[in-house]
């Protein structure tokens, strides 16, 4: 069952001409998720991957993060998605690389605090998979990016919250955001690939 991927079904009608017509039928368990909702930072991760002197990969991921979903099972294509990241709570498990992630070579978080996203469109691709199309700031600079996602479910946990559950992935080339810093490998290449990896395990919770 998807939330913004699934197209309402369709049933047939014949108008007083005697023309068939195609009229839009609700499904009411898409329609019952519709409402606004705040990702729950501590069931879900916004992680990343890079390449590393060309020859093995480096996952890192933000500790700190915000973030709402409107979710409209009656229109899907009218769902939006926000996000708010704080560049500083960068950890990729070493405290020597997270801190140069946070200097003027990478992410300059002193002078760019927040990374954002705000979303622009829904697309569906059929079942439980979909594309959300949106803006992403990086350094001040605002790219349009695209994330696949495959809705996960929906349902209520032993405190009473409802819950809907996401998985995305989604790829850029750094390089786009003026994240150009570098270092050339005596055998070829770069020590930092210019592609990254984005992925998203998202719990997000119905306001009350």
């Amino acid at each position: 069952m998807g939330i913004f991927g699934r197209k309402n079904s369709e049933t047939s009608t014949a108008t007083a001409s005697g023309t068939a017509t195609a009229v839009a039928t609700v499904n009411p368990e898409l329609a019952a998720l519709t409402g606004e909702y705040t990702i729950d930072p501590a069931h879900s991760t916004l992680g990343f991957v890079a390449r590393h002197a060309m020859v093995t990969n480096v996952k890192g991921k933000f500790n700190d993060f915000t973030g709402t979903l409107h979710l409209d099972g009656t229109d899907p294509s009218r769902s939006t998605a926000t996000l708010d990241v704080t560049m500083d709570s960068i950890d990729t498990g070493s405290a020597d690389r997270d801190g140069h992630l946070k200097s003027a070579d990478f992410f300059k978080t002193d002078e760019f605090p927040a990374m954002t996203f705000r979303s622009t469109a829904a697309q569906a691709l059929g079942g439980d998979d979909y594309r959300i199309t949106g803006d992403l700031t990086i350094l001040g600079v605002t790219r349009p990016l695209t994330i696949d996602l495959e809705f996960n479910g929906s349902a209520k946990d032993p405190f009473g919250n409802e819950r809907v559950g996401f998985e995305g992935r989604a790829e850029i080339l750094r390089s786009e955001w003026g994240l150009t810093w570098n270092a050339a490998l005596e055998t070829g290449g770069v020590l930092v690939s210019d592609k990254i990896k984005l992925n998203f395990d998202i719990s997000a919770v119905r306001n009350a």
